[in-house]
């Protein structure tokens, strides 16, 4: 056969004999005793290594303005630090609130406090409501959908397009049903279809019409700066676009420093409206006196000003773009022309979504862990862990050596051919 001839076009011996030259390779695969990891998105040694100089910072303890970083308060985070991540986020510093190493425990706290106590614009905690759904566009980032889960909120899925979530889809759903409290918006660089939400998008999101009145956009900027290419996409300003539109207090936007500098001893962000920053920050006081100022500053220090991210990010690119290059020729070469997967190539992000043909994912999977290969479960971009087609697949690149990363995706394709050889045989 062709290497570009769709499998589906084979004769049923042709597919027979296909199918045995794919269990031979796999056979093959199987005994070279692999033990490699595709399964999250976490940073690699070289990449922390570029934060190094982190551990010997700060080199006082006392910031410009006189704060003594060693002592209790400043509960919206070091002022220096806010200036920096403001700019990078297209926010005001005062809209800016600088925490612990986690933006995804942020998210959960949000969450939490609008269950049990509501909004700024909730006629009732949520907790008080008949049913409280979330709108989770798919594939999607499978810890927002835990995190709801955990709280009993129901998910309603929606395609993510190249373009952001379906708008059209998010507002015919918003319109007329109360229960719909929010939505997640992954907007640059999504995990793990790596889509940038355009600036039509957003502005559609923000100023749809919901019957919710206090309507929620959950808008995790995990991936804001972390470029592939020197096309560098930037993230649609949507505090603007739903201050413009009348609905301030819709938007919260999250991020992080946990994939720029330490994964576990970085600083997390959340910028929203000047009444809704004061609700979070009310709501903080009431289990902290403060965040970890000493290491405000001591990223404040390393930073220096937003170029200085910047620049410190074209380190990280110039680490993992290869890696993903990598991955694009694999999948190309050895399935470029088969008819049985499709991927995307993002400019930004961490993870390649890989489509296998429907009904193989989770045989994919199988393959890939008794051949040594982690890869995360199938369906895992989906809310409940079930992907109705059952043919996605999250690819994650970044931790791996280089040669780790061939080895992994030759693997990996072999495990793709071999079961779509047995699907295709039946």
């Amino acid at each position: 056969m062709s290497n570009a001839q769709p499998l589906t076009e084979l004769s049923a011996d042709e597919i027979a004999a296909f199918r045995q030259e794919q269990q031979t390779a796999y056979e093959t695969l199987k005994s070279s005793g692999l033990k490699l990891d595709l399964t999250r998105g976490k940073p690699s040694a070289q990449q922390l290594d570029l934060s190094n100089d982190l551990l010997k910072l700060p080199t006082t303890y006392v910031d410009e303005a006189g704060v003594d970083t060693r002592n209790y308060g400043g509960l919206q985070g070091l002022a220096k630090l806010r200036e920096i991540f403001a700019e990078l986020l297209w926010v005001e510093p005062e809209q800016l609130v600088a925490g612990g190493n986690s933006s995804l425990t942020m998210m959960r706290d949000t969450l939490y406090w609008l269950t049990l106590f509501g909004g700024v614009d909730s006629p009732r905690p949520w907790s008080q409501e008949e049913k409280v759904r979330f709108i989770t566009p798919v594939p999607g980032y499978d810890r927002h959908h835990t995190l709801l889960e955990s709280l009993g909120i129901e998910m309603v899925s929606v395609p993510m397009t190249p373009d952001g979530p379906d708008a059209a889809a998010v507002a015919e759903l918003v319109a007329n049903d109360p229960t719909i409290k929010g939505i997640w918006v992954v907007p640059t660089y999504s995990n793990p279809a790596g889509a940038v939400c355009t600036q039509e998008v957003a502005a559609q999101l923000a100023s749809m019409p919901t019957a919710a009145p206090d309507f929620k956009i959950f808008w995790d900027n995990a991936y804001a700066f972390h470029h592939l290419t020197k096309d560098e996409a930037k993230s649609a300003d949507i505090l603007s676009l739903a201050s413009a539109a009348g609905n301030p207090n819709r938007p919260i936007i999250f991020a992080s420093t946990s994939k720029i500098t330490f994964a576990g001893a970085g600083v997390g962000f959340l910028a929203a409206s000047a009444p809704q920053v004061k609700w979070w920050l009310g709501h903080l006081a009431n289990g902290s006196i403060g965040p970890d100022k000493l290491n405000h500053l001591r990223h404040a220090e390393f930073f220096g000003d937003a170029e200085g991210v910047r620049r410190h990010m074209r380190g990280h690119r110039d680490i993992i773009a290869p890696k993903f290059a990598e991955v694009q020729r694999i999948l190309r070469e050895k399935l470029g022309g088969k008819g049985i997967a499709s991927w995307t190539d993002p400019i930004g992000g961490y993870f390649v979504s890989l489509d296998v043909l429907p009904g193989t994912a989770t045989r994919v999977v199988q393959l890939a862990k008794e051949a040594g290969i982690a890869l995360t479960p199938a369906g895992a971009s989906y809310p409940y862990g079930t992907d109705p087609d059952d043919t996605n697949i999250r690819l994650a690149p970044t931790f791996p050596v280089p040669e780790e990363v061939t080895a992994a995706m030759e693997g990996v394709v072999t495990c793709v051919l071999l079961a779509a050889a047995e699907k295709l045989a039946g």
